[in-house]
């Protein structure tokens, strides 16, 4: 495969067309999906602090209920033999959702400037979860390679592969 930092604009496109025609991937659901798991792992958060402060067990009999619910929506999108890939997935929507609820209340505080610098991180880290998820990037590369400039970026690659008004 490629490496996506030395690829040409027009082979990144012809890339992009490939994997919409290919994979019959409907990124509008799959991003609908992506938001309903970050939202099972803010519920297992939730669920082990509730426990831990109430000492309650059925916090953690809840939670293990929503583990089950995420790992199998996951599974949907993420396969589980590639080495790290479904963990550091499993982070990366857990990393955006936390991202949004700061820059949410960043903004409800009126701090404009910082929660559009904490909206920007989080929409940074959800394009890299759907790079890796399509296989435009393995696991390496978001291990090592958040930090280095890349002549298209994951924002460039999402803006082409996802339109949210196609249904």
């Amino acid at each position: 495969m490629p490496d996506p930092k030395i690829m040409s604009f027009e082979e990144l496109q012809k890339k992009i067309a490939s994997l919409k025609e290919n994979r019959g991937v409907d990124l509008s659901t799959e991003e609908d999906l992506s938001v309903a798991i970050m939202n099972l792992i803010s519920l297992e958060e939730h669920f082990f602090f509730s426990g831990a402060k109430t000492g309650k067990d059925e916090y953690y009999n809840m939670l293990k209920e929503v583990r089950e619910m995420r790992k199998n929506l996951l599974a949907r999108m993420i396969d589980k033999t590639e080495a790290e890939s479904w963990c550091i997935s499993k982070h990366l929507l857990g990393t955006t959702m936390r991202l949004m609820e700061v820059g949410t209340k960043l903004k409800s505080d009126g701090k404009d400037g910082d929660a559009k610098e904490m909206f920007a991180y989080a929409y940074k880290i959800f394009n890299l979860f759907f790079a890796l998820r399509l296989k435009i990037i393995n696991a390496s590369e978001v291990k090592g390679g958040l930090e280095k400039e890349k002549p298209m970026t994951f924002d460039d690659i999402m803006a082409k592969l996802v339109d949210c008004c196609k249904e």
